[in-house]
């Protein structure tokens, strides 16, 4: 065992969730198209049902070794799943394709060898000689089309020769890849491998295939998911924070609003509104934002506190400024606030970015290598 594992020169990643009717299959085919002694299969397994025990009884009639690894508790959607593969891969060369029987298996072969000499080997539906039947119907199509012409747009440097970036279909180099500077998120990881620092790539055209089990995981949560990961790529982690900004604010003026309607004075309706938003917003920003900063960081408490005590001297200020402008009649209440809070965001940005989660001394030498726009 320990020969073969050493020996072991192509790993094939297989994220899954919910493949139950497709998994057995997909296996014995990517067996058939690269299996023998030198290649594993890891199945990275996020299901509800019996996925991982169909994987686990289907690998013994198989000549490659077969790891399953089943995530109780997910994190980073596909994406995550994906980088833990990643992880866990021990062959030098690494394909990646979804559970869905979606991405030929018999494909593979071509797509390892097209790694010789560059860095990712991209599957694509949009190459010439490409196809993308399996997406069904003309909004599938269309969606597919648009978000790769406008991932396509926001990167046009880096992803000028990668017709389909949005892809799960792929094969890279692990030894040219740091999987360290990655931060998964929904579910285009290739995106994120492409972006992150400039790659070589070639593309090998591939037929998208229809499903023939289970459902599509495609949902308006995913869409959403895939839009908060282009703008974080794109603009750096002050877009997240803008963007939890932007909807506080939006929070905060409505519940200015709502209140002085009511009869309440603006003064004490601006500083409940503020304390409200200040909670919603730390809780989110350490889920979206400042995740991948949290384990070298100071306790949450301290972190809080941090937070809330600058935010409230900084709230302070601002509706003073506000109150004034207010009560001197020189600007509408909703105005003031929402004028105010955009002059507060690069304060509150930096000091959060550079104090609340700044890394503890004994962490400094732990904490993963920065991604563009940190």
């Amino acid at each position: 065992m320990l020969e073969e594992s050493v020996g072991v020169q192509v790993s094939v990643v297989v994220p899954t969730f919910d493949e139950a009717a497709n998994v057995a299959e997909l296996l014995r085919r990517v067996d058939a198209a690269v299996g023998g002694p030198r290649t594993e299969v890891v199945v990275v397994d996020d299901s509800t049902d019996d996925t991982a025990d169909i994987a686990r009884r289907t690998a013994g009639s198989l000549r490659s070794e077969v790891v399953v690894i089943h995530r109780a508790e997910p994190e980073g959607g596909l994406s995550g799943a994906v980088v833990a593969g990643l992880r866990a891969a021990r062959g030098a060369q690494c394909a990646v394709l979804d559970g869905d029987l979606q991405h030929p298996p018999e494909d593979l072969p071509r797509l390892l060898a097209a790694l010789d000499g560059v860095d990712v080997a991209v599957a694509s539906r949009y190459a010439p000689g490409g196809a993308a039947v399996g997406l069904s119907g003309w909004l599938r199509h269309g969606v597919s089309r648009t978000t790769t012409l406008v991932t396509k747009a926001m990167f046009p440097t880096r992803l000028h020769t990668c017709s389909d970036p949005m892809t799960g279909f792929f094969a890279l180099d692990l030894g040219r890849v740091d999987l360290a500077e990655l931060r998964p998120k929904g579910f285009k990881i290739l995106l994120e491998v492409l972006v992150r620092r400039r790659r070589r790539i070639r593309e090998v055209p591939f037929a998208f295939g229809a499903r023939t089990g289970g459902s599509s995981k495609a949902s308006v949560r995913q869409g959403l998911w895939f839009l908060w990961q282009l703008a974080d790529l794109r603009f750096g982690r002050m877009s997240g924070f803008a963007l939890i900004g932007a909807l506080g604010a939006v929070a905060n003026v409505a519940l200015v609003s709502v209140m002085v309607a009511l009869g309440m004075a603006f003064l004490p309706a601006a500083v409940i509104a503020a304390e409200v938003t200040m909670v919603v917003n730390f809780l989110l920003q350490e889920r979206f934002v400042f995740g991948d900063l949290i384990p070298g960081a100071e306790s949450t408490r301290r972190r809080f506190l941090r937070s809330f005590g600058f935010n409230n001297a900084e709230s302070a200020l601002r509706i003073s400024l506000a109150w004034w402008l207010v009560s001197r009649g020189v600007l509408h209440s909703a105005i003031a606030t929402a004028l105010t809070l955009a002059l507060a965001f690069v304060a509150r940005f930096v000091f959060h970015a550079l104090v609340v989660y700044r890394p503890r001394e004994d962490a400094r030498t732990t904490v993963g290598s920065p991604s563009p726009g940190s």
